[in-house]
């Protein structure tokens, strides 16, 4: 018997997005995806994810050693409490466990520097306490390429399901006739999203 959450999709009614350690000490040691890349990729994704109204959790750890969260996400998410922590595992913590559980999803959209600890910790206890957990992989980061890819492949054995940004969103997103998808593409900033709003103009016109 196939089980739901191989097959259920992501909604905006289903998910939560949990931001782990995208701290600026952190990012100094990213060396498997450029920053830049990096930095545009998270960037996307919280935009379009707040375009779908969907829970944002923010978490980082022991901020006078890697310090506060990138300016660039600090910007974009002011409005928002950031929970700081020591544990090393966010999902030890006492309150990111009652944040994520008070929103009621059991879609867990999960980002975090470093992929191998920082993200794969929590994504593999989460899988674990049942929830469905989705990686956003292009939106993290490791200290060593080899990190980043033992990391993807402990969270792939446990059940942890590795996404991009865009196409996470995308599913959320499911028809481009949504009045929401303009401003999804957008945020997404990807080559072909001005090319979909070009044609949306035109084909609106006739």
């Amino acid at each position: 018997m196939i089980k739901k959450e191989f097959y259920e999709t992501i909604t905006p009614n289903n998910s939560a997005l949990i931001i782990v350690d995208h701290q600026v000490g952190l990012y100094t040691g990213v060396r498997d995806i450029p920053i830049l890349e990096l930095k545009h990729n998270i960037i996307g994704l919280v935009k379009a994810a707040k375009v779908f109204q969907i829970p944002i959790i923010v978490t980082t750890t022991t901020e006078n050693v890697w310090g506060p969260m990138i300016p660039e996400l600090q910007e974009i998410l002011k409005e928002i409490p950031v929970i700081q922590r020591t544990t090393v595992n966010a999902w030890d913590d006492q309150n990111v466990r009652d944040a994520i559980e008070k929103t009621g999803r059991k879609k867990l959209i999960m980002t975090g520097i470093s992929t191998d600890v920082c993200l794969a910790f929590p994504a593999i206890t989460a899988v674990g306490k049942g929830y469905d957990v989705y990686a956003v992989v292009d939106a993290a980061g490791a200290f060593t390429v080899k990190q980043g890819e033992l990391g993807v492949s402990r969270m792939v054995q446990a059940g942890v399901k590795v996404v991009g940004y865009s196409n996470v969103i995308v599913e959320i997103l499911k028809d481009n006739a949504s009045p929401l998808a303009i401003e999804a593409y957008n945020c997404l900033d990807m080559p072909f999203a001005s090319l979909v709003y070009g044609l949306h103009q035109y084909f609106s016109k006739k």
